[in-house]
């Protein structure tokens, strides 16, 4: 619960999406490294809600996805924004103000709503409308002031018959964000009736209610357009995409990250990144990623979920649910499989593949190798074509690989299997058993030559032939 008196934030999440042509709920669509629900509800947070109710269809999924974060309430039938606040009425506490925001307009900011709050709070209103000013207001409901200021109704503009010319001309226009006492919000909904062509009830109609039995009802301007984009279909997403992307990349570069072609670097709204850390063009980090200080990953760098050190390097990679401590170098071409761990100065080289495994302090893996499910100690070297056989079949196994231990060219280690310090492995040895401390160990067959091998071939030919 939140403090007295702080506001209940009805978020309303039940439309089908339709346009959106998909299997995946419309607010459950990425955007930026969140779902387009989490917007709406990490702004509610931050503006100060008490408590937020999300509005979903019957049936839905957003509990599960949201958690104990939120309180749900069911919509039964799709019958309008004003269907959806009779839906969330019951859990609505008629002491504490109510803000209405809609799921699928994500890029509200919370400065947006707590001015909105703090004006409805000085007005002393029954409800207060956020409006926004656009250059063109074509397709959104107008607002139509009286001589006072306070709002008279809000006109709709979806057909021609809806509007005057002169109520065309207004381009102050309804943002669908909005604030009321929760006692005159509740005493308006069971009043909304729909008798209009769409059969639907609208939430737009309990600010009439309101007026009509006296009660103020006013408009706070907001000074930000976006809070009237909407998501109903993969382009305006895609529209929206583009400006959250720009806006995390200015926040990174004010911070004091050198992003060298933010035009082709895509970073997720989670992302956490050091000072002077460099990002090369053709980046895209998603999800928790984080990096330290003075990174320098890219170009052509994909990380999720990835934590990496101050002062690491990944380079042409691919990485996913890794560590990469500090000083430890990438790539280019490695690829980190979730749980990689690559502690501080060890290095993963060209075309290597990393599974599940630790490798230590210092310790190189420069090409061509793929380590699964393996334990390297620190200071140690694995040449070109080393390989853990990890897999017998039917299960997984692990190998251990000690410190200093110098693994040659061309190496396959057949877990489970234990190397200790500073063991040695012949180039193409086949290492089955435990290799001792120290030791040297040579797990390949014997060379023999056959002399005149070619010309006895060549022989045969002509006499084939």
């Amino acid at each position: 619960m939140g403090p007295v008196n702080a506001p209940t934030v009805v978020i309303l999440a039940a439309g089908q999406g339709t346009r959106m042509r998909s299997g995946t709920p419309k607010v459950l669509h990425d955007l930026c490294g969140r779902p387009l629900i989490d917007w709406p509800v990490a702004a509610a947070r931050a503006a100060g809600a008490g408590r937020i109710i999300v509005v979903d269809a019957p049936g839905g999924t957003l509990g599960a996805h949201l958690g104990g974060e939120v309180e749900i309430a069911v919509q039964p039938e799709p019958d309008g924004t004003g269907g959806a606040a009779v839906a969330a009425a019951p859990l609505i506490d008629p002491a504490t103000p109510v803000l209405i925001l809609m799921a699928d307009v994500p890029l509200v900011s919370a400065p947006a709503i707590a001015g909105l709050l703090a004006a409805h709070a000085a007005s002393g209103a029954a409800a207060t409308v956020a409006t926004t000013v656009l250059e063109d207001p074509a397709g959104y409901g107008r607002i139509v002031r009286g001589p006072d200021g306070a709002v008279e109704r809000i006109v709709e503009t979806k057909t021609n018959g809806d509007a005057t010319p002169a109520e065309r001309g207004i381009r102050e226009v309804n943002t669908g964000i909005y604030a009321f006492e929760g006692t005159a919000l509740l005493g308006a909904l069971p009043r909304l009736r729909a008798d209009n062509a769409q059969g639907e009830r609208y939430l737009t109609d309990a600010l009439g209610i309101l007026r009509s039995d006296g009660a103020a009802v006013t408009a706070h301007e907001v000074d930000e357009p976006l809070v009237v984009l909407g998501i109903n279909d993969r382009v305006q997403l895609a529209q929206a995409r583009e400006i959250v992307r720009r806006r995390i990349i200015e926040g990174h570069l004010l911070a004091g990250v050198d992003i060298v072609d933010p035009a082709s670097t895509i970073i997720d709204a989670d992302v956490t990144l050091g000072q002077d850390t460099v990002i090369e063009p053709f980046t895209v980090l998603r999800g928790a990623t984080r990096a330290g200080a003075g990174c320098r990953i890219g170009p052509g760098a994909t990380l999720i979920d990835v934590a990496l050190g101050d002062g690491a390097t990944v380079l042409h990679s691919y990485a996913i649910e890794a560590e990469i401590h500090a000083g430890a170098s990438v790539g280019p071409f490695a690829y980190l499989r979730p749980g990689t761990v690559l502690r501080e100065r060890s290095k993963v080289g060209t075309f290597v593949e990393v599974k599940n495994s630790d490798v230590g302090e210092g310790t190189k893996v420069p090409h061509l190798s793929y380590l699964g499910d393996a334990d390297v100690g620190p200071g140690t070297n694995l040449g070109a074509g080393s390989i853990t056989a990890n897999y017998d079949g039917v299960a997984k196994h692990r190998t251990t690989i000690g410190a200093g231990v110098k693994g040659s060219i061309h190496t396959s280690y057949v877990a489970p299997v234990t190397l200790g310090d500073r063991a040695w492995t012949a180039a193409g040895s086949v290492i089955t058993e435990d290799v001792p401390a120290g030791a040297l160990a040579v797990a390949r067959a014997r060379q023999s030559n056959i002399e005149g091998y070619d010309a006895r071939r060549e022989a045969e030919r002509k006499v084939e032939s």
